[in-house]
């Protein structure tokens, strides 16, 4: 005869327990990306120095335009300063995210973001233009989905947004990691089904099942990318993608990133 426990005495489930219950997610697809090739983002940052563009020579201008960047996965706004600064030289009034590291729960953080979003707004009366590394991208979409009237357009660079995750298996092992090794500064509120097509959150909604928002969306991605399966970091439309030859990392310092987002920040756009 088996023994039968009331509900409310029931042993509480595991992590391991969790876990398995997670284990098989279609919107998490492992890609082997030539991560060797991230290596290079060293030399992609010191030729940008010797190149035009990073004085702002050859390059579409500004006009004082709000421009908010935003951090790829476990990096954070020193990574963009660069591109920050560099913004500010060709006219552009950008803004740096307050993101330190880039391992919250990506719900938590939109919702952030979008705090910021409004506040930028507000301040400048202007639409805000975005720019997103990596995660960063698919941030921003999901701010598109909830905050259009706000934003300007968008730029990802080297997003995988076609799907949830679409990545190298270090980087998918990495947030598995995150969200068992959970502290006060690494995965502070991550759950077992977090980013994961098991999630109902926002975020996860806005990545699944986007809705025609009326924003402009340009997408910038590399076929050498070590990271992100290069395949799920363009739009459908072809005329919204600017093709690079650069590392996943690089993205923030290439030269022909740069070339390529000024001429998509002064690019007219139409809101349907």
């Amino acid at each position: 005869m088996s023994t039968q426990h009331p509900i409310n005495e029931l042993p509480a489930p595991s992590d391991e327990t969790l876990d398995e219950a997670f284990a098989y997610d279609d919107a998490i697809e492992q890609a082997i990306t030539p991560l060797w090739r991230e290596a290079r983002w060293g030399l992609e940052w010191a030729s940008l120095r010797f190149n035009p563009v990073y004085y702002g020579v050859g390059v579409e201008r500004g006009h004082g335009q709000p421009v908010l960047l935003i951090p790829g996965f476990m990096s954070g706004d020193l990574l963009m300063l660069e591109m920050h600064r560099w913004l500010k030289r060709i006219g552009y009034k950008s803004s740096l995210s307050r993101i330190a590291w880039n391992n919250d729960c990506p719900d938590k953080t939109a919702n952030k973001l979008a705090h910021r979003l409004r506040v930028l707004a507000d301040k400048s009366g202007r639409r805000v233009n975005l720019i997103g590394h990596s995660l960063g991208g698919m941030l921003a979409k999901s701010l598109v989905q909830d905050e259009p009237e706000l934003i300007d357009r968008v730029i990802t660079l080297g997003s995988p947004f076609r799907s949830l995750v679409k990545a190298h298996p270090a980087i998918i092992g990495i947030w598995d990691t995150l969200k068992l090794a959970q502290g006060s500064l690494i995965g502070r509120n991550l759950h077992a089904s977090c980013g994961t097509g098991h999630c109902t959150c926002d975020f996860v909604r806005n990545m699944n099942a986007p809705r025609s928002r009326g924003v402009a969306q340009f997408a910038v991605y590399s076929r050498k990318d070590g990271i992100a399966d290069w395949t799920s970091c363009m739009e459908e439309d072809a005329r919204l993608n600017t093709e690079v030859n650069c590392s996943h990392i690089g993205m923030v310092f290439d030269h022909t990133v740069y070339r390529a987002v000024a001429a998509r920040l002064a690019q007219q756009v139409h809101r349907t």
